[in-house]
């Protein structure tokens, strides 16, 4: 397998370039006409910390790689434009499994508009993604930080949280599902293997008026966290309105753990926690289900003060942190 030889056959798969890209893939560097304002982040997932090929099939680990980076936009509601992938081929990956990794981009490229624009290609020690994307907004105003969230918002969160650290436990022992069916453990293996990104949702919180918003990538302790220290305030977060994944309960039960520290501290759920004005919260619901995309559950409020706290009933904390990368 020769490194050029391949770099032309991936990007034989390349859709022809959109409107914004005068010059895509094969030159120096990709030449694009955005217009408005563009919001730009990277994310990488390496193998033996973020997959394992004897988990998941190449197509789904190139899905991942994208939906992660996509994520960021999402969370800053912003539409997806392209996407720049540098490919770590470790020696014993062959020129169809390379392929197969793109088709699997592809696929969820076409699925969120996302234009594959570029990228490198390089051997490594392990299988390695990084992905760089750009998203468009017609103004920067239009964009959502971390760092808006006021006295007196609501705090909201789509989706469901705790499927991806369920389903990550279930592929590391099959044996804890055994009080799951079997459609409901599958689902929370795909919620680990092959996320999604909420783009439709991203749009709606921030064409609502949402003030600041994340995506959790780090667990909704960790993720809480970080939007209180970006906006200077406090969270407080209700344990009881947490919508958790079905079959997490039953699979932290079986591991040992307590389902809504597993639900708070596991990482990889990329659902999207929003601070909203009370005000707006009708307007965001509405759009939320126009976007057809996910639910939307209040879940608690924004105080003065620092720090996040995620409180049970009556009124203690639920002990949970978020996902480090670099924590031994």
């Amino acid at each position: 397998m020769g490194e050029f030889d391949l770099l032309a056959k991936l990007r034989e798969r390349l859709p022809e370039p959109g409107p914004r890209v005068r010059l895509g893939s094969g030159d120096d560097a990709a030449v694009t006409v955005p217009g408005g304002a563009t919001a730009t982040s990277v994310d990488a997932i390496v193998e033996g910390v973020h997959f394992r090929r004897d988990q998941s099939d190449l197509a789904t680990i190139g899905r991942k790689a994208l939906a992660t980076a996509l994520s960021d936009l999402a969370a800053m509601g912003a539409e997806a434009g392209e996407a720049y992938v540098h490919l770590g081929v470790p020696a014993d990956l062959g020129e169809a499994d390379c392929l197969e990794l793109l088709d699997g981009m592809l696929a969820l490229a076409a699925e969120t508009g996302t234009e594959l624009a570029g990228g490198d290609l390089t051997r490594a020690p392990v299988l390695t993604l990084a992905v760089t994307v750009v998203g468009h907004a017609p103004s920067p105003e239009r964009l959502v930080g971390r760092g808006g969230a006021g006295r007196g918002d609501l705090l909201v969160l789509t989706g469901e949280i705790g499927g991806a650290a369920a389903g990550l436990l279930l592929l590391e022992d099959p044996g804890l599902g055994r009080e799951l069916s079997e459609e409901t453990a599958e689902r929370l293996r795909r919620r680990q293997l092959d996320p999604r990104p909420r783009l439709r949702a991203g749009r709606a919180l921030a064409g609502a008026g949402a003030s600041a918003m994340i995506d959790l990538s780090d667990g909704l302790a960790g993720d809480a966290a970080h939007l209180a220290v970006a906006s200077g305030v406090a969270l407080r977060i209700e344990a009881a309105a947490l919508p958790l994944a079905k079959g997490v309960a039953e699979v932290a039960a079986a591991a040992g753990r307590e389902p809504l520290e597993l639900a708070c501290s596991g990482g990889e759920d990329y659902e999207l926690l929003a601070a909203i004005g009370p005000e707006r919260l009708g307007e965001a619901s509405i759009a939320i289900g126009e976007a057809a995309e996910a639910t939307l559950t209040r879940i608690g409020e924004v105080l003065a003060g620092t720090g996040a706290e995620i409180r049970l009933p009556g009124g203690e904390p639920v002990d949970a942190a978020g996902f480090d990368q670099l924590s031994p």
